[in-house]
């Protein structure tokens, strides 16, 4: 089993072509300078000890340090013992909604980047239970399949946006089919869906779905994103300039929370509805009576311990580094004739 403690840092990876750019400025301003004294082959002769490849094979040993030391600081693990544990715990899948209404701005930042938010706290609070996540608009998608390596949801979790799913609209009942099917089968641990969306269903029969899911054990709670007022849908266009999404009559789209939908798929699912707001999203109170149900034992299988191997990586980037230090620029009195990408006719 393989997985990076700190991912953050492989961000930073994309420096490189920065720094590849950077690079090849540099020597192309150096060598446009030294065409302001004269005929390059007249001034290449009059300076026998600079060398052309030394700087840039200088540079890829320090692009491979860089490399190196980024996963370093990522710190690769390795998993090398598996055991068998036993936990309490529940099972929970998140349906959350991506359609382009999630980006009104009547709940800050938006919609959708509060309850992912609000998604992301929650998973730092879990500790046996097991979390799934469903994205859906037009059409549904299982984004994160039931697990508990939490580290793993909370990176798939940041990627997600609006145009993960194509289709666009707000098919609820897709979103509960998907998810009721996504539960581990016969685990005999509770389950428990929770929607979150603004509620404005047009694709399907929600209600239908939520009591059939009821009837199988799995209970169904939403959060509506939004308030009643509604807000305006933001769309950024290519060159990054904003407008707001109009209908075929050339009026502005207001978005506005439907909350008797959502409190009556909470009622169909045999849960609860609550409101969104700016101060708070109410998954925690959610996960505060999921964590009052009775929780059942499940046997898993999980690696139990993680070798560190940062070190390796450590060792590869300070041997690229003395190969830099030790190689000069400049070539040495016995080099100067030497030339590794000359070829003999």
């Amino acid at each position: 089993m393989f997985r990076f403690g700190n991912p953050t840092y492989l961000y930073l990876l994309l420096l490189i072509p920065v720094l590849i750019l950077l690079f090849g400025f540099a020597q192309y301003y150096k060598k446009k300078a030294l065409a302001k004294f004269g005929d390059i082959s007249v001034i290449e002769q009059l300076m026998p000890y600079v060398s052309k490849s030394r700087p840039f094979l200088k540079f890829v040993f320090l692009l491979i340090a860089f490399i190196a030391i980024i996963f370093a600081l990522a710190d690769p693990q390795f998993g090398s013992k598996l055991e068998k544990v036993t936990r309490k715990g529940a099972e929970i899948i998140i349906a959350l909604d991506v359609s382009n209404s999630m980006l009104a701005e009547d709940i800050k930042p938006n919609r959708l980047e509060r309850a992912k938010q609000a998604i992301s706290k929650l998973i730092d609070n879990m500790e046996n239970d097991r979390i799934g996540l469903v994205v859906f608009a037009g059409d549904s998608y299982i984004q994160i399949p039931v697990t508990s390596d939490y580290t793993a949801a909370k990176m798939f979790l940041s990627s997600i946006n609006t145009n993960i799913v194509s289709k666009q609209g707000t098919a609820i009942g897709s979103a509960i089919d998907l998810a009721m099917n996504s539960f581990t089968p016969e685990s005999g641990m509770d389950k428990a869906l929770i929607v979150i969306t603004d509620g404005e269903n047009h694709e399907d029969d929600a209600l239908k779905a939520a009591e059939l899911a009821h009837d199988k054990g799995i209970a169904i709670h939403t959060i509506g994103m939004g308030s009643p007022q509604g807000a305006p849908i933001p769309i950024q266009k290519t060159y990054g300039q904003v407008i707001f999404q109009k209908d075929k009559d050339g009026n502005t789209v207001i978005s506005k929370l439907d909350q008797k939908t959502l409190q009556d798929v909470a009622t169909a699912g045999g849960g609860v509805f609550i409101r969104a707001s700016n101060t708070q999203t109410g998954l925690n109170k959610l996960f505060e009576r999921i964590n009052s149900m009775e929780k059942k034992e499940m046997e898993e299988k999980i690696y139990t311990e993680f070798e560190h191997r940062f070190q390796y990586l450590l060792g590869i980037a300070l041997f690229f580094i003395l190969l830099d230090i030790i190689i000069l620029e400049r070539k040495s009195k016995w080099s100067k004739n030497f030339n590794i990408f000359k070829i003999n006719a």
